[in-house]
């Protein structure tokens, strides 16, 4: 029961963490710059925790608190200096700015010393003594992050971010500033995954740069184009699903029976799985397996099930008795 209450902590996280690249995204710039900043957040969490505050027993979540704080405003304003230089770019040039960065990221927690190169930061202090309680952060961030995000599509920001993905010529030619809207969505999206690195350094107990290469910015990718890359529930469920896909590999490569080869295959095969959705999502499901038509059809369908309340009594006229 408790590695399902981990697994649970670990796909909740990965659904709020998908977000964060989903926001950029609704600007039409495709960002894999989360990674470094959710590796930012994780290092200030770790160094702050390990060396500024100090506690005895259980991490107070006050102190956790402020590091998500901290980590916001850093990766906030590390966002603007960023966005202001790689978002005049668009398309694959601008995608090629943010693997850039976030390769320019991972050499420097290599080489700062207060970080400890590539053994990383150990005996991160904890606030719980089991790692499924620390469902207490993550139910509570998947939902403010998803209420965030679902009223931000829905308010004059939102609007505008989607004119721009659509055209951004004709978004300009009614007023829209490309530039500012688009640092706003690359600095909402830093935020978010600052926050949740600063978190998920006291899940993981160590903080190293191997937390966030491009290796897992590949992860956070296959999230949003497998799950769908036009409404804010694609995401959410494609970080949830793929997350728990690599569990449920190996519960299929110990079933008895299954050769060698397979299960060598379950167990590390990952990325290759993940290559391969992105790769049959684009073929197949351009914008992913959820989107907004499909969810508008769910939810009529739903209420068109539900009985009216305007149908009169079975064998009654409508007419009034008398």
């Amino acid at each position: 029961m408790s590695v399902l209450l981990v697994l649970l902590v670990q796909m909740f996280f990965a659904g709020a963490l998908a977000l964060s690249l989903y926001v950029p995204l609704m600007a039409g710039q495709l960002s894999l710059a989360s990674a470094a900043f959710y590796g930012i957040g994780g290092y200030v969490g770790a160094l702050l925790s390990t060396q500024v505050f100090t506690s005895t027993g259980d991490y107070p979540i006050v102190y956790i608190l402020i590091e998500m704080a901290v980590a916001a405003v850093l990766c906030g304003l590390l966002a603007i200096a960023v966005g202001y230089v790689t978002l005049r770019l668009r398309g694959v040039y601008f995608m090629l700015a943010t693997i850039a960065f976030v390769q320019v990221m991972g050499v420097i927690a290599l080489n700062v010393d207060i970080l400890n190169g590539a053994v990383g930061i150990d005996g991160i202090p904890q606030p719980f003594n089991d790692q499924a309680k620390y469902l207490w952060f993550a139910v509570p961030m998947l939902i403010l992050c998803a209420l965030f995000v679902y009223r931000l599509e829905h308010t004059r920001i939102g609007r505008a971010w989607v004119a721009l993905r659509e055209d951004e010529l004709a978004a300009s030619s009614m007023g829209i500033n490309p530039t500012r809207y688009k640092v706003l969505a690359f600095v909402i999206g830093a935020v978010m995954a600052g926050i949740i690195g600063a978190v998920y350094a006291h899940f993981l107990n160590t903080w190293n740069p191997g937390q966030g290469t491009f290796d897992f910015s590949v992860s956070l990718l296959a999230f949003v184009l497998v799950g769908g890359s036009e409404t804010f529930m694609g995401p959410l469920i494609g970080g949830l699903v793929l997350t728990a896909l690599p569990e449920v590999l190996h519960a299929i490569a110990d079933v008895p029976g299954v050769p060698p080869s397979l299960q060598n295959f379950f167990q590390t095969g990952r990325f290759i799985i993940y290559g391969l959705l992105i790769m049959l999502s684009v073929l197949f499901f351009p914008k992913g397996l959820l989107t907004p038509s499909l969810w508008r059809r769910l939810f009529r369908r739903r209420t068109s099930t539900a009985p009216s309340a305007a149908m009169p009594i079975s064998g009654s006229t409508g007419k009034p008795s008398l």
